[in-house]
């Protein structure tokens, strides 16, 4: 039979679950047909118990063409995750002894003709889990040719050895054999075609076998080599493993122990993916590394690679910074990611490394930027396929005004690496080190990253190093199914585990943390990413696992301490000021070991914060707080919402407190939303580093198990989510974001929000408070604040146990208002879902009111560089950052003209605030 490629069909999706895939066997009835032939498919080999069923499916596809690798599904497969959602759907018969089949004529079957290929798997109804058999792909046509030996693509021969050649057709046939292009022998007329051929250098073969009598012809390709001697020479100095380029030469460098020899193949010098000797990478086996410089490459060039270890895998690199693919850059768009080359089809498969020659060196623009001191922080996570529909750096970065006048100062992108498909979150990392082109290219992140710096805003990576999927290289180097998806990683491989020491998360292949060989690959990712794109830090995916102590992560785990801490110590030697976040979720005395390391760890607030929005009872989110926790600094990233977890208004429309409906119903779209403000209340005033999941800034009201279809489901946790820019012409989700932007920007502004003296009286159910002391606050600073809020759903009276007397000023206001406190138990009456804050001054933070009024006069050149003016005459000029922080102040009797020098501030967009005769106005200036 004419060989095959092994095809992923893309649209499947990789779960992050146990396997349940079965290996079955299927038979074809005539085993030769042509597409219009009645054929019947029979299953064995399949246990429905394992997947909980008691139908199985057929799922199929085909190809029409014998060079194509694009599968067309067939009509009648309905969803993957309900194989009867079809109007024809296959259900295979049971036979009644574990074999299972179904009939068909290709042409009916597929609708269409013309076919050269057929596939299948069959499946349970929702084949999610990997409820499904392996891929099994069939010939069509009668004259069928079966190359019988060689076995191997490429044959390894000593020099002056024959290759036997033998090969069996259908129907009597005319072979020809074509040995680099020439004809090498012909014989007619026969179905079995055997012969010699004598090796003395590498040979492409091309065997033709023609059915008698007509034009229908079928071949098949395979080569052979000379064995390769290994020229032992060490690693040039400075390498590192991967990609090495100098101009137009480029050193490869792969670390390869117990490999015999290693090739490289691809489009360069005239190489054109041939297995050749001329090719043969030297072997430092004291370093357990392979190398060789490829010379005098094109310049301004797209280069393609691929290493053949020991003649029979072929892997991109496993440093890859770009890879091409097969299945998924076909639905890749110009506009994300322009001038895109195509993947070498026919003449290779899978993953493939891509660097371009002759590419300038990016120039950073923000080179000063200061990041946010760890209690500061105000992390944006955001996932850029839902975030925008074009799902681009190019897009997000375009969003930026929006996420800077919320007041955010640090974005978290969840996973940008590699990873299988397209659509995905991005926890199935293939290539760690590559940048995954669904998103676009590396200039335009670095340009966004470089952007965000400009304004304030720190770049957080999220990164997956407990595990990665069957593409990675280093998995398929060293596993039993000779580079193969799907199999196990052997005893042999330095970076994978055998086996899962945590089966009860077990997420694709376990990465073996405690190897020297995972060492050195985790500290070089981790430099890569921190010095090519100038990020600012990791948060680290669930690092419970980066453990071989068996058990499901949940106890103390010292090797666990020891391998996080190891890897800290070397982010630290490259940019002693990188953020390190750890997914943990580990005991508190973990934990705690960690963070006096200077890591910081995930917070997860998200039932209590969901509780009290709803109204019910067990609403203590007391362990937001790090004092809580025994901790002396603010080292828990806390947040109400993250990518994990469900959204406060979904649950809050869908399960919300409607007790005292219809007076006070949390179920009702607008107070669901205002409870959420008050969530806010409580939220960023407690002192420490927060967190807010996209949207959650507008009420985004859409469950994350929600099915494209709008039903709400697990399994569709990460199938894409509505874009909801709309909520902004909402006025009740816009209130959200404007509460939000006042309590960040009092949070950053006012260092009261920084003090560790502080109180929470959260456990009621119904009213909560909150008080902050800054014992150093000095003349109009704010010492006290106190915090109350209603989260009953009928009016409460609340002792506020103000810290002293006299005048309080609502610092949420906008018209100033103030109480006159004589008696700090006297009782406050709030409604509902109502909250207040309270300082004992007047907050020296710009209100909203002074950022969006104003433009009455104006502040040029704008872009500024160093300086700049205004056209008429004032007595006081304020610069603040985005925040509203005060940057620079100007005080005296300037005319218009006046130059005001601004040079030592950091490039970014602040806001100019005037006064004079007129009054007082504002508007935005750029700084370049």
């Amino acid at each position: 039979m004419k060989k095959f490629t092994l095809v992923f069909v893309f649209f499947l999706g990789l779960m992050m679950s146990n396997a349940q895939q079965q290996n079955a066997t299927f038979t074809i009835t005539p085993s030769a047909f042509n597409e219009g032939d009645e054929i019947t498919i029979t299953v064995s080999g399949v246990d429905l118990s394992v997947w909980g069923t008691t139908d199985l499916y057929l799922w199929a596809w085909y190809f029409d063409s014998p060079t194509t690798t694009a599968a067309i599904n067939s009509p009648n497969n309905g969803d993957w995750t309900d194989s009867s959602n079809s109007a024809q759907p296959q259900i295979f018969t049971d036979n009644g002894n574990g074999t299972y089949s179904i009939t068909l004529t290709p042409t009916i079957f597929y609708g269409a003709t013309g076919i050269d290929r057929i596939g299948m798997l069959a499946k349970a109804q929702d084949g999610t889990g990997d409820n499904k058999t392996q891929d099994n792909i069939v010939e069509v046509g009668i004259f069928q040719l079966a190359l019988d030996a060689p076995t191997e693509s490429v044959s390894i021969i000593d020099s002056g050895n024959d290759l036997t050649i033998t090969a069996t057709t259908t129907l009597n046939a005319d072979f020809e054999l074509f040995a680099n292009g020439a004809s090498v022998d012909t014989q007619a007329g026969i179905t079995n075609y055997t012969t010699n051929y004598t090796i003395t250098e590498g040979v492409s073969f091309e065997l033709v076998a023609t059915e008698s009598g007509t034009s229908n012809s079928l071949s098949e390709t395979f080569s052979a080599i000379t064995t390769p001697v290994n020229n032992e020479a060490p690693v040039p100095a400075g390498m590192k493993d991967g990609l090495n380029l100098d101009g137009t030469s480029a050193t490869l460098v792969l670390y390869a122990p117990g490999k015999n020899f290693v090739h490289v193949k691809g489009n360069f010098n005239g190489n054109d993916w041939a297995l050749d000797n001329a090719y043969l990478l030297n072997k430092d086996s004291a370093q357990d590394r392979f190398w060789i410089t490829l010379d005098n490459l094109p310049n301004n060039a797209d280069i393609l690679y691929q290493y053949v270890v020991d003649a029979s895998i072929s892997v991109a690199d496993p440093y890859s910074t770009l890879i091409l693919s097969e299945f998924n850059d076909g639905f890749i768009d110009d506009t994300t990611f322009p001038n895109l080359p195509s993947y070498p089809n026919g003449k290779t498969n899978d993953a493939v490394s891509w660097f371009k020659t002759g590419e300038a060196e990016y120039v950073w623009q923000t080179t000063n930027f200061q990041r946010p001191e760890v209690t500061d922080l105000v992390i944006y996570e955001l996932l850029i396929r839902d975030f925008d529909a074009l799902h681009s750096f190019d897009a997000v970065k375009s969003r930026l005004d929006y996420l800077q006048d919320l007041g955010i100062n640090a974005i978290e992108l969840m996973p940008v690496s590699e990873f299988d498909g397209n659509n995905s979150w991005g926890y199935n990392p293939s290539f760690h080190m590559a940048l995954d082109k669904y998103y676009g290219t590396p200039t335009a992140f670095k340009e966004f990253v470089d952007e965000c710096h400009a304004r304030g805003i720190a770049v957080i990576l999220d990164v997956v190093y407990n595990h990665a999927t069957g593409q990675n290289p280093y998995y398929r180097m060293w596993n039993d199914c000779n580079g193969c998806y799907n199999g196990q990683a052997t005893a042999a491989n330095p970076i994978f585990r055998e086996t899962d020491s945590n089966p009860t998360f077990s997420f694709f292949n376990d990465i073996d943390h405690e190897s020297t060989a995972t060492e050195d690959y985790m500290d070089r990712l981790n430099e890569y990413w921190l010095t090519e794109y100038n990020v600012d830090g990791f948060r680290f995916d669930f690092t419970k696992g980066f453990t071989n102590t068996i058990g499901d992560g949940g106890g103390f785990d010292q090797s666990r301490i020891d391998i996080l801490t190891r890897m800290n110590t070397a982010i630290q030697a490259v940019d002693p000021n990188a953020y390190v976040i750890l997914e943990h979720f580990a005991p508190n005395t973990e934990e705690t070991l960690l963070i006096n390391e200077g890591m910081l760890v995930w917070g997860n607030s998200n039932f209590n914060y969901n509780q009290a929005t709803m109204g019910y009872g067990d609403s203590n989110f007391q362990s937001v707080s790090y004092l809580s926790r025994g901790w002396t600094t603010p080292s828990n990233i806390s947040y109400m919402e993250s990518h994990d977890e469900e959204r406060l208004m979904y649950k809050n429309v869908q399960f919300g407190n409607d007790t005292n409906a219809p007076t006070y119903d949390v179920t009702d779209l607008s107070t669901a939303l205002d409870r959420v403000e008050l969530a806010g209340a409580f939220y960023f005033t407690i002192p420490g580093p927060k967190m807010i999941w996209q949207f959650g800034e507008l009420g985004y009201g859409f469950s994350i198990n929600r099915c494209e279809d709008s039903t709400i489901d697990e399994s569709c946790r990460t199938n894409p989510k509505p874009i909801r820019w709309d909520y902004l012409n909402v006025t009740d989700r816009t209130d959200i974001y404007d509460a939000y932007t006042k309590l960040i920007r009092l949070k950053l502004n006012e260092k009261i929000f920084k003090t560790d003296n502080f109180t929470l009286s959260v456990a009621s159910a119904t009213s909560k408070k909150i008080q902050l002391t800054d014992d150093s606050a000095t003349g109009d600073e704010l010492k006290h604040v106190t915090i109350i809020g209603n989260f009953d759903v009928e009016p409460i009276d609340i002792n506020p146990t103000f810290q002293e007397t006299g005048t309080w000023y609502d610092l949420l206001s906008e018209t100033g208002e103030t109480i006159t406190v004589t008696d700090v138990n006297a009782l406050i009456t709030l409604q509902p879902g109502e909250f207040k804050v309270f300082g004992n001054q007047e907050s020296v933070t710009l209100g909203v009111q002074d950022f969006i009024n104003g433009n009455s006069f104006d502040a040029y050149p704008n872009p500024a560089q160093t300086a700049f003016s205004i056209n008429e005459s004032v007595q006081k000029v304020s610069v603040y950052t985005i925040t509203g922080a005060l940057a620079k102040k100007f005080e005296g009797d300037f005319q218009p003209g006046t130059s005001f020098d601004i040079g030592e501030l950091s490039r970014g967009l602040y806001l100019v605030q005037i006064q004079n005769e007129k009054g007082i106005a504002t508007t935005k200036l750029s700084l370049n």
